[in-house]
């Protein structure tokens, strides 16, 4: 039997069927690594692919990744976590502590505990007194700092001679794949386009790592299971978009919230750990963080509240920072070339898309990042040390127009509300 059309109906437009969000972001991530690989053979700097930058900015997106994780947390059951900072903070001196007394396993576990106790005091302020969720945040990163500095000077220096800094810390053991590794190795020594560039990112991936830099990629997935895939994810999130309601179908709100900006507090904790138990780190340092708190937070805000966004915005700013320590100046400044390339692929699917406004933005953001590359050789020294922190700004000004926090956010709720 075929349908017909009477005069005067229309026929029923087709939906196209979306694509994943998963495959999206793989794409761009695709188009992301060409752009680097060209970018390196354009310039003639194969440090952009190198297997050593790959590893240095795995190690250092690790803390990033582990501080956004700790944001989603909070931040998905309505809390705004600015404490992310001050959890940190509490994470390295509790790993350093614990890690010279018993080990790199102990010290991981102390950090996890030392930031959940961050969390609480977050929880406390926010949950069960209304305080404002910034004014609470910031009070907990100048807490954290003044009580590491206060535990420092009282147990750090009369071992060290210095209460800024911790004695040594024993490390993590890192792992590679062997002998997949050494092949790697030898086809990124080939220097051939394409070839080597992509042996050189997998063999970063792959050489070197550590059992807290897997367990921190494990909590992703996790992460994303927990939350989004379980009754329990359901209800905490539920407590973020509209408490009033998750309260009145029998969901506790206030034990959600106190629980996730503890589990929140954790990971960050664990990201301060990955500072210091991580092989190439120092020990305990006042200040160390460097802000990379609010850097995954950011990271949180680019992945639109998701775990594999995070992901993608903690590799991103860790590779950035991996770069400008490896290399310095000049291969920060071919970045402006990739981003060029990177721009114009935006700029043709938004023309695809007829979004002709974006379009143009992507078009005139692509003009003056390629200007800048044409009329200048390398950035200033003072200028290189703050690309995390000029990346940080620019990706959330591009995120910004496509953001959904949840619905409530910040929003100080009481039992019995309507």
């Amino acid at each position: 039997m075929t349908a017909t059309l009477t005069p005067g109906t229309t026929r029923p437009a087709t939906r196209r069927r979306a694509v994943p969000g998963w495959a999206r972001a793989a794409l761009w991530v695709a188009v992301a690594v060409v752009a680097v690989s060209y970018t390196s053979y354009a310039t003639g700097l194969p440090e952009l692919t190198a297997s050593g930058t790959v590893q240095s900015a795995v190690r250092l997106g690790v803390p990033i990744l582990l501080a956004g994780l700790g944001g989603l947390w909070a931040e998905r059951a309505g809390v705004i976590n600015i404490g992310l900072e001050g959890m940190m903070v509490l994470g390295t001196w509790g790993g350093a502590w614990a890690g010279y007394q018993w080990g790199p396993v102990a010290g991981l576990v102390a950090a996890a505990a030392f930031g959940a106790v961050g969390g609480l005091v977050h929880a406390v302020a926010t949950v069960s007194f209304g305080v404002n969720h910034i004014v609470s945040g910031v009070a907990v990163n100048l807490l954290g700092l003044g009580v590491t500095q206060y535990l420092a000077s009282l147990v750090f220096e009369p071992i060290s001679q210095n209460p800024r800094e911790s004695p040594p810390v024993p490390k993590f053991d890192t792992y590679s794949a062997y002998p997949f590794g050494e092949w790697l190795r030898s086809l990124e020594s080939l220097q051939r386009v394409g070839i080597s560039d992509a042996a050189g990112i997998i063999g970063g991936l792959v050489t070197g790592v550590s059992p807290l830099t897997m367990l921190a990629y494990l909590l992703v997935p996790v992460s994303y299971l927990v939350l989004w895939r379980s009754p329990f994810g359901l209800r905490l999130r539920s407590c973020g978009e509209n408490p009033v309601a998750a309260a009145s179908l029998g969901v506790p709100v206030q034990r959600y919230k106190y629980l996730a900006v503890i589990v929140s507090g954790a990971l960050a904790g664990l990201g301060g750990a990955a500072l210091i138990l991580n092989p190439g780190q120092a020990g305990y340092l006042e200040n160390q963080t460097n802000n990379r708190g609010y850097i995954g937070l950011a990271a949180m805000i680019f992945g639109n509240w998701r775990p594999g966004g995070l992901l993608g915005g903690a590799a991103l700013f860790g590779y950035s920072d991996g770069l400008q320590l490896r290399s310095g100046e000049t291969t920060v400044h071919a970045l402006f070339y990739a981003a060029t390339l990177v721009l114009l692929v935006v700029a043709a699917v938004q023309v695809y898309r007829r979004r002709w406004f974006g379009a143009g933005t992507a078009a005139v953001s692509a003009a003056v990042m390629y200007s800048v590359y044409w009329y200048t050789d390398e950035l200033p020294e003072e200028l290189t040390a703050y690309t995390p922190h000029l990346v940080t700004l620019v990706v959330l000004a591009a995120a910004a127009q496509h953001l959904r926090p949840p619905a409530a956010i910040g929003v100080p709720y009481r039992r019995g509300e309507d």
